[in-house]
């Protein structure tokens, strides 16, 4: 059945690149797009199969994201971070799952997980208020995940994500952006908001897997590690954008004529072959390692055996190394491809400017992860939660 998804979707990248422009034009994913991408199946390849999912492997969901970033790259950010939700509420307790997808399991949910806001405990649940920026494809959602603590008589006691409909919080338009511009990571503002206590699930009980939803959700997909997870989906239509670039660029060569050096065409300079075989061993080098480590993880998990730490860290040292190689060999193509490749609407620029854009974010921070991976060798302990 996931074939049938992958193949819908495989049909779809056309449209998709088509549309990047509009995208880019509209600050967030066409309409017609997620209706698209809805149609093909897409988010429910992690979605739970007891809500109409698949559960699928992880690898072929990463690899479906990475083909649509060819594409697009803010529809593949977007479609990634979406699809992984399902993955996320998954290990929510039953009850927010039903409150949920109880009515329609073709729900959508955004996201922003870094800690802009707060709960503080009170009877039943929790008060949250905060605002979260950079919630890609809000738009489009009925509800939203929002990381934070819990405060409790004015401590912090637990960390982990609030799960709020869409009627209790509010948007705002500030997405203005050099990159990935049609993500719509617009922000998501919560003020004196009741959750529930099921509607809180504590990154603690994910790391240690005992979230709640793995009572119901058994398929191994929903034990694999949060810090292999989220990370792999924020690399992923990185290495998505370079392969797109790449393509973009290899066409663009292939009819270009240098005026500088007396109307030769670029297809017959030497160095420019050079150039082409490196950008691609480094951006299949990056999705090797990337698809390989999730793809280990997951072998073991259907094994029934655990991850090993000494696997985990390693996901993280290869993910960020994932985004390092892309970003390079897009880096290398640009400038490589002329000044006709700068004209906007070109899709080389774009790609050059989503990708940049999406180094930033917080789980591409390569120092943090080799640190973790050095420390571990080392036989120290590991501190960091994202692993």
């Amino acid at each position: 059945m996931t074939q049938e998804v992958t193949e819908r979707v495989e049909a779809l990248l056309p449209t998709l690149r088509d549309r990047a422009q509009e995208a880019e034009d509209l600050r967030r994913i066409p309409d017609e797009s997620m209706k698209a991408l809805q149609e093909t199946g897409f988010f429910r390849l992690l979605q739970p199969k007891q809500w109409g999912g698949h559960a699928a492997d992880p690898v072929v969901f990463y690899d479906t994201v990475r083909k649509i970033a060819s594409a697009c790259g803010s529809t593949g950010w977007v479609a990634g971070i979406v699809g992984v939700h399902n993955w996320h509420l998954a290990l929510f307790a039953q009850q927010a799952q039903e409150d949920v997808w109880g009515e329609d399991t073709e729900v959508r949910i955004s996201s922003s997980y870094a800690p802009m806001g707060a709960g503080t405990v009170v009877d039943g649940g929790y008060i949250v208020n905060g605002a979260w920026a950079w919630s890609s494809g809000c738009d489009h959602a009925t509800w939203a995940v929002l990381g934070g603590p819990v405060i409790k008589d004015g401590k912090p006691v637990d960390f982990g994500s609030f799960l709020i409909p869409r009627d209790d919080y509010r948007i705002d338009d500030v997405w203005n952006v050099v990159g990935l511009r049609g993500t719509g990571s617009n922000t998501v503002v919560v003020k004196d908001v009741f959750v529930p206590s099921h509607r809180f699930l504590s990154f603690r009980a994910m790391s240690e897997l005992k979230s709640p939803g793995l009572e119901q959700n058994t398929d191994p997909v929903y034990k694999m590690p949060w810090g292999t997870i989220h990370p792999t989906t924020i690399s992923t239509p990185i290495v998505g954008m370079a392969y797109g670039a790449y393509e973009a660029h290899v066409e663009h060569q292939g009819k270009r004529v240098r005026a500088a050096y007396a109307g030769e065409k670029a297809k017959d300079d030497p160095f420019a072959k050079v150039r082409i075989a490196e950008a691609a061993s480094d951006i299949d080098a990056a999705w090797r390692q990337l698809s390989g480590n999730v793809a280990d993880e997951y072998a073991l998990l259907v094994a029934g055996q655990d991850i090993p730490f000494d696997l985990r860290v390693r996901a993280r040292r290869d993910q960020v190394r994932a985004t390092g190689r892309s970003i390079a060999a897009i880096d290398k193509l640009f400038e490589s491809s002329g000044a006709t490749a700068l004209a906007n609407g070109t899709p080389l620029q774009r790609f050059w400017r989503d990708a940049h854009a999406g180094r930033v974010h917080a789980a591409n921070d390569p120092e943090r992860a080799y640190l973790m991976y050095g420390t571990h060798e080392f036989g120290l302990p590991v501190t960091d939660g994202m692993v």
